[in-house]
């Protein structure tokens, strides 16, 4: 593995220094919308902060205390006449007495928060009706391999089957938007997927198809639902490359770019189907008939147990792995503004269904916290069209915010509003004592979720998409 340039470095920090700014401007303008507004309502206003703890940085400008924490989470607003948050953001720093404001507001200031981020969102959505944004779209919706004993073979699913319905709703594509069958396969419910497909020859019909869900560490995040079947691809099956050192693929002969045509005399069809075999096949040796600039060859491939590192238990292996073009359309696609919100708050309230929902396989372990939105972003930079999609990100990043903060929870400005709207229909300020003992509560609720979802950010691609590389594999030498 080559050794990290000063030049990459440079490049690394600069795409996490990029990362660290966008998270800053989504908390400011979001905090940003309740300092305005209560500045215009007349409240008293102790802190601007971004990130909560002690402040690292701090300076006080004509009685407000402007300052940055040291916990990178979230920022806020310290405003004593709105519902007590003494145990979080502090007690009013001049221990003054203040008047009590109107719960109207209340209301307003705390509305403001949620509403900014709506108008970062909507901001970021006129860029990409301007601009566009790539598609990242595989438009098939033909089943290219079927993995034998799956829950989609026992189904009864053949290559060349086109799926048009998956629980009845209608999908026009495999994977890249809301109507894709990779999610509406995830976010399925209850114990079966009925699936409508397009025979050839033969028409409509229904299958209904059990799933799988593949192991994985506890560090991990648990794998989504399988049914085992995979896209139809665009061309041959190639050898992509080789891994590690002395593979057996490359001792017996195949070169990168050969086409593999069989396997012991078995058509190849699907770079899957290459892998299922070679993973049931243990150590005999495989016969691989390949074309090499345009002629038929044959070659007999060995899998050999690797000597570093060693698997419990131990893999046979041939060193090498294998593509099949995919049709994917990246093309600049420019959606309307309200399309793109409509598409954003229909996907939350997708996910949040699933989470809830005891038949679903989804729940709160496949949320993402700002570690995983950091790490979305830090690979958006890295791909092409970097600013679009990091223009895009941020209309279903602020429009998730604001939902989110709406919600009647305590120390959400959802709550607030709640809490001030109980006060004016009472006409009386809900007890302090218990008002604190409720917020403090779900601020270890919150947090604990967040810390639970952040570890899973962390580790669930330990060794794979963690940004090292796994360690090289080393073949006995032939």
């Amino acid at each position: 593995m080559a050794a990290l340039t000063f030049s990459d470095a440079l490049f690394v920090a600069f795409l996490i220094l990029v990362v660290i700014v966008i998270f800053n401007v989504i908390i400011f303008v979001h905090e940003l919308g309740h300092y305005w507004a209560a500045k215009w309502r007349g409240l008293k206003i102790d802190r601007f902060q971004i990130w909560f703890g002690k402040p690292i940085w701090s300076k006080t400008i004509n009685g407000v205390q402007y300052g940055l924490g040291w916990i990178p989470a979230g920022g806020f607003v310290a405003l004593p006449q709105m519902a007590p948050m003494e145990a979080i953001e502090g007690g009013n720093l001049e221990h003054e007495h203040l008047p009590p404001i109107k719960p109207l507001d209340k209301i307003i200031v705390a509305f403001a928060g949620p509403l900014f981020s709506f108008l970062l969102a909507l901001t970021a959505a006129v860029g990409v009706s301007i601009f566009g944004k790539p598609a990242d779209i595989v438009p098939t919706t033909t089943v290219g391999w079927v993995e034998p004993d799956s829950p989609g073979a026992k189904a009864g699913f053949q290559r060349g089957d086109r799926i048009t319905a998956i629980n009845g709703v209608p999908v026009s594509v495999w994977d890249g938007t809301l109507d894709s069958i990779q999610l509406n396969i995830v976010t399925s419910r209850g114990s079966q997927i009925e699936f409508t497909v397009d025979r050839p020859d033969q028409g409509l019909k229904t299958l209904s198809s059990e799933f799988k869900i593949p192991e994985t560490q506890w560090w991990e995040r648990r794998a989504v639902r399988q049914v085992g079947i995979s896209p139809m691809g665009k061309g041959p099956v190639t050898v992509g490359g080789f891994n590690g050192k002395n593979p057996p693929a490359q001792v017996g002969g195949l070169k990168e770019g050969d086409k593999v045509l069989t396997l012991n005399g078995e058509p190849v069809v699907a770079d899957m189907q290459v892998y299922h075999f070679l993973r049931n096949n243990g150590d005999k040796p495989v016969e691989f008939g390949i074309e090499r600039e345009g002629k038929p060859e044959t070659f007999t491939i060995t899998p050999a147990y690797p000597v570093s590192p060693v698997e419990t238990p131990p893999r046979a292996m041939i060193g090498a792995y294998f593509e099949e073009e995919l049709e994917i359309n990246r093309e600049i696609i420019k959606p309307g503004i309200g399309k793109q919100i409509k598409d954003t708050a229909k996907m939350m309230w997708i996910t949040i269904v699933s989470v809830v929902s005891p038949d679903s396989s989804i729940g709160v372990q496949h949320l993402s916290g700002p570690i995983g939105i950091g790490k979305l972003q830090y690979f958006q930079l890295q791909m092409d069209y970097p600013l679009l999609r990091i223009m895009s990100f941020l209309v279903l990043l602020n429009i998730n915010l604001a939902i989110l903060n709406m919600l009647p929870f305590p120390v959400l400005d959802g709550g607030h509003i709640v809490l001030a709207t109980m006060e004016w229909i009472a006409k009386r300020p809900v007890r302090v004592k218990l008002l604190e003992v409720i917020q403090l509560c779900f601020v270890f609720l919150l947090f604990g979720v967040m810390l639970y979802v952040s570890s899973k950010d962390l580790f669930d691609d330990f060794g794979r998409g963690s940004g090292r590389k796994p360690p090289e594999i080393v073949f006995p030498e032939k």
